[in-house]
């Protein structure tokens, strides 16, 4: 029986739909909060909240896990400054933030930061 595969494909492989989400999360981790199209946030968020849990531990373990998706200050900074930010919370990290389309495209625009 056809079940349904969940996620989206973004117009992209599978290859550089991978690096795209990298490079998104990497940006919202840096900078807390990016502006990007409704559908990349939307895939985005579960990917970025998988990485915090893990960051949360803080152990060896988890950081090496870490470092196969981000570079180091990267993961310094998920570990040190992100992961304890959110001890005591137990998900919904991120908030997605509707906003008017685009001018030149009319695709749907959103913002993805960090709950405070």
């Amino acid at each position: 029986m056809y079940k349904r595969k969940s996620g989206r494909k973004l117009s992209r492989k599978k290859d550089q739909r991978k690096a795209l989400l990298k490079s998104l999360a990497r940006s919202l981790i840096l900078y807390g909060r990016i502006k990007t199209t409704e559908a990349k946030a939307k895939e985005l968020r579960p990917f970025v909240e998988k990485q915090i849990t893990r960051a949360k531990k803080g152990d060896l373990a988890s950081q090496r896990l870490l470092a196969k998706f981000f570079s180091k200050t990267v993961v310094k900074k998920l570990v040190d400054e992100i992961g304890p930010r959110y001890k005591t919370r137990k998900g919904g990290y991120t908030r997605i933030i509707k906003l008017g389309p685009r001018k030149t495209d009319s695709a749907k625009m959103a913002i993805i930061e960090f709950v405070k």
